[in-house]
């Protein structure tokens, strides 16, 4: 199986792009829905994430209570480390499953869409790496309109991740997202193009 990763920044357009890909017949693996899977109610991931932190991080129905956990985790890189060593297993546990029944309807590459590709170093895995990138001044913006940040609030959001200037160091492919919701489309349309054929066909 041809591992092809997507990756890129808050409010960069990861999601868009791989929604057009997805709608373009392309295999995706989202890693944000399958860390949501690992942690529902009677989960290992949940225990596993009572047993480091308490069960001050759930809900009174007995949910994990994200934004809690995110306050716990968002200025401490030790605890912030420390959740995504826990989670990692059973993500990468279910992300091989969806691999594989990828590989069983026939097809020959799949996209995993997962945003800390880098940091968490899942591109090591991957046969080429795809970035969203777009300029900071850009994402600031995007943030604040996205999000309701104030201009604080989304520049430390921004440098709480590794910066898409350093990511690009990592791709083969990198998709501008500075433009146009147009500018976007037209450049997917001839990536795909040029790449489409990967996942239906043997050799990658």
């Amino acid at each position: 199986m041809y591992k092809i990763g997507l990756t890129g920044g808050i409010a960069s357009g990861k999601s868009t792009v791989s929604n057009w890909l997805r709608d373009k017949g392309a295999p995706i693996i989202d890693a944000d829905i399958v860390a949501r899977e690992v942690v529902e109610p009677g989960t290992p991931g949940l225990k596993a994430l009572v047993a480091e932190f308490s069960d001050e991080i759930l809900t009174p129905e007995g949910t994990l209570d994200r934004p809690k956990l995110g306050s716990i985790i968002f200025n401490d890189e030790a605890k912030r480390k420390r959740t995504n060593e826990i989670l990692h297993s059973f993500i990468k546990q279910r992300i091989d499953e969806l691999a594989e029944n990828f590989a069983k309807e026939g097809f020959k590459a799949v996209i995993y869409d997962i945003p800390l590709l880098i940091e968490t170093n899942w591109y090591k895995e991957m046969d080429e790496v795809w970035l969203v990138a777009i300029n900071e001044d850009v994402q600031t913006a995007r943030l604040q309109e996205r999000n309701g940040y104030t201009l604080e609030e989304a520049k430390a959001r921004i440098a709480s991740q590794m910066p898409l200037a350093e990511k690009k160091n990592y791709s083969h492919v990198v998709i501008d997202n500075n433009g146009t919701l147009a500018d976007l489309a037209a450049q997917l349309e001839q990536l795909w193009q040029a790449k489409g054929h990967v996942f239906t066909e043997e050799d990658a």
